[in-house]
């Protein structure tokens, strides 16, 4: 059974080194590895063995269409060399046979509302592998949305690397009591005479490791680290690479690590792989991937095999470079022909890298092969999944693997309810996310800041429902949860939409008085706010504040303050905003254009739209179809109707045509016009026809101001002649 399954193109690399000279195509032009250009339609696709039952699927089952008997004949496979894809290429000889199938397995009724209960048919059995709490976990990230959304993380801790540290000794305890009370001026190897032959090795990687844990130590851990060595015999031991590397990375030492990795001992005993993978993954925490490449490919000269751990970082820093998900694939094929172990990791950081390219399916499908090899599925993996589809606005689909991760006997975590109320927060249902609380706290899980922040955003997005946001957001401070900049901003958007910009205002100020640092999301938020309510004092107030902040606004920023300024007939301070975003890389749009004209024909300065179309055609901008009818009722408000004939017909002619019914609505105006106008024009041209063809009639002659007294004198003068006789 063949599933072939396209996408849309893939986004472009983070970084602007041409393919050729990535490391990461060098890695593969070594192995002999042939890597294609992207193309605007790459094609992935999963085979299996012609010869498997065909009872079990590739895909889920709950998201697997019924299929329908055709009939038997069928075409011959194609020949295996003809085969180039990689994925197809590796689910068409690698799915072994020496695994049985996994059993049938029924399908969840999909419901459109999750207020209907789920239902599993009763072919559903819960002889799914239990969830192993000892599996290590990956590190999927979540990306913030532009305007007050939530960020929505799927794992509940997000360290890929980290050696195991247990409670220390006393001597241990010790120590770290002494780096936490360190006077100024004085250095952790300074203080630590008494110690000398007091400490193992193991003790010392456990010093390292506490240390790293507590903020503010990382430079007691690198003095620590010299006391080591200086120490007889030396105290330096892999290990304490293994700890000392995430320490830096997370501290953003990336050069203290690449210092220390270049002059590792050279015995054997210092070449093994948790060594590099520790300092591969410190370079990634800091940002520095083509650093880490050049570890990686350290690791072949030293004839160090990478294992599970080292896979799993690598195609993680792929994915945050900007690799596209087929070459993490790529990528994992070349070791997995090296004899690579398939693990929870690797399988994560793969279904991660697809999930970010919206390859749901793909990813599924690496899900079903994984388990099919006997690694069972944990809570982030399909809380990767979930929040794919959730993303995508496929809840339905979402809920259902949350179904199926249930059946299966997996606990749901914090993550993953969060990452369905946050689905259901854009979708404006508050009552769905109240009762996914109520299902959290039944199992056990309590609600945290960004649950309550889903109900606030959802009760927020909609109109004359910021009582009932405020409600939410006091009970989460009532129940001890410290609100954050993505509460208020969800509290301060609630209280913009419904027209109330002095709440907004008094929110705002309560964040700043609890010591929470706003977010370019709030003051977007804030400054909507006063654009709504015309306030153009305050947003004035409010940018300057930003600007004294060093906060760089967004676009969503520029265009609320062009257009709350222009809409106030301040068109002056509309210009400077153009000017002072432009320096930073902030050109006006099309959208900001539509603003200007929009605020400039409600200010009566209708003669100046001409000038702002120039003003388009010179930074190459097209006007649309907003930009033609703001004109057009414009003109027609002020009765130009030439201009606005003129206007309408320059906008038919460059395609830029509304939707239906607001270009129904604009030619019904202006056939009323028409008809008047067409009227007038009639009445002339008939009368101008007429006087030529010698068709007018003789008008009489103008009657003598005074006949009306005259004729009714004549007629009281008879009245009386003939009563007198």
């Amino acid at each position: 059974m063949a599933v072939t399954l396209n996408h849309h193109p893939l986004p472009s690399p983070l970084f602007t080194l041409p393919p050729s000279t990535t490391p990461f195509h060098r890695y593969l032009r070594r192995h002999k590895t042939s890597l294609s250009k992207p193309t605007k339609h790459t094609s992935l696709s999963a085979t299996s063995p012609q010869n498997q039952n065909p009872s079990s699927s590739i895909f889920l089952p709950f998201l697997e269409e019924q299929e329908q008997d055709t009939s038997d004949s069928q075409t011959e496979p194609q020949k295996d060399e003809f085969i180039t894809d990689p994925i197809h290429k590796f689910f068409k000889f690698q799915t072994s046979s020496q695994f049985p199938d996994p059993p049938h397995e029924g399908k969840f009724t999909l419901q459109k509302n999750r207020r209907s209960s789920w239902h599993l048919s009763p072919s559903i059995t819960n002889q799914e592998p239990k969830l192993n709490p000892e599996e290590p976990e990956t590190e999927p990230e979540s990306n913030p949305d532009e305007y007050g959304e939530l960020d929505v993380d799927v794992t509940e801790s997000g360290k890929e690397f980290e050696v195991g540290i247990s409670s220390g000794s006393d001597c241990v305890n010790e120590i770290i009591e002494i780096a936490r009370n360190l006077q100024e001026n004085v250095t952790l190897g300074e203080v630590l005479g008494p110690f000398e032959g007091r400490l193992s090795e193991r003790e010392c990687v456990q010093v390292l490791g506490l240390m790293g844990q507590e903020e503010g130590l990382t430079m007691c851990c690198l003095y620590f680290f010299e006391w080591m060595s200086l120490q007889e015999p030396s105290l330096v031991t892999p290990w304490a690479y293994s700890a000392l590397f995430p320490v830096l990375g997370r501290a953003g030492m990336g050069d203290k690590v690449m210092i220390l990795f270049d002059n590792l001992p050279d015995s054997v005993e210092f070449k093994q792989v948790h060594v590099y993978n520790s300092a591969i993954s410190a370079l990634s925490y800091c940002g520095r991937y083509d650093d880490a490449w050049r570890l990686f490919e350290a690791m072949e000269k030293d004839n160090v095999e990478p294992d599970h751990v080292t896979c799993s970082i690598m195609i993680t820093i792929m994915r945050k470079k900007g690799n596209s998900a087929k070459d993490a694939w790529e990528f994992f094929e070349i070791l997995n022909m090296r004899g690579l172990k398939w693990s929870l990791e690797v399988m994560g950081a793969l279904i991660k890298s697809f999930c970010d390219e919206g390859l749901k399916k793909e990813a599924l499908i690496i899900q079903l092969e994984m388990e099919k090899k006997g690694i069972a599925s944990n809570a982030i993996i399909y809380n990767t999944i979930i929040n794919a589809y959730s993303k995508s606005n496929q809840i339905e689909e979402a809920e259902g693997l949350f179904a199926e991760m249930k059946s299966k006997g997996i606990v749901p975590t914090t993550a993953s309810y969060n990452i369905l109320m946050d689905a259901y927060s854009r979708r404006m249902q508050p009552e769905v996310i109240e009762k996914l609380m109520e299902e959290m706290e039944e199992t056990g899980l309590k609600p945290d800041v960004k649950s309550y922040t889903c109900l606030v955003s959802a009760y927020g997005r909609q109109k004359r429902m910021s009582d009932m946001a405020a409600d939410a957001f006091l009970k989460m401070k009532k129940n001890g949860i410290k609100p954050t900049s993505h509460s208020y901003t969800a509290l301060i958007h609630a209280y913009s939409i419904s027209g109330w910009h002095e709440k907004a205002d008094v929110a705002f100020q309560n964040m700043l008085q609890e010591g929470v640092k706003p977010s370019i999301e709030t003051y977007t938020a804030l400054l909507d706010a006063f654009r709504r309510a015309g306030d153009a004092e305050s947003l004035m107030r409010i940018w300057k504040m930003m600007i004294k902040d060093k906060v760089e606004g967004t676009r969503v920023t520029f265009n609320i303050l062009v257009d709350g300024f222009a809409k106030q007939g301040m068109y002056i301070e509309a210009r400077d905003v153009i000017c002072e975003f432009g320096k930073i890389g902030f050109q006006p749009t099309v959208m900001t254009y539509n603003m200007l004209i929009n605020a400039y024909a409600r200010g009566g300065q209708e003669g100046k739209l001409p000038q702002l179309l120039k003003e388009m055609a010179v930074l190459q901008l097209k006007p649309d179809s907003i930009t033609y009818s703001t004109m057009i009722y414009a003109y027609v408000r002020v009765r130009d109707f030439k201009r606005a004939f003129y206007y309408h017909k320059q906008m038919v002619k460059s395609g830029q045509v509304p939707d239906a019914k607001s270009y129904h609505k604009l030619r019904s105006i202006l056939d009323v016009k028409a008809a008047t106008k067409n009227k007038k024009d009639k009445s002339a041209i008939m009368g101008i026809i007429s006087s030529k063809l010698g068709w007018v009639k003789v008008k009489k002659a103008k009657k003598d101001e005074f006949w009306k007294n005259k004729k009714k004198w004549s007629r009281d003068r008879g009245s009386d002649t003939v009563g007198s006789r």
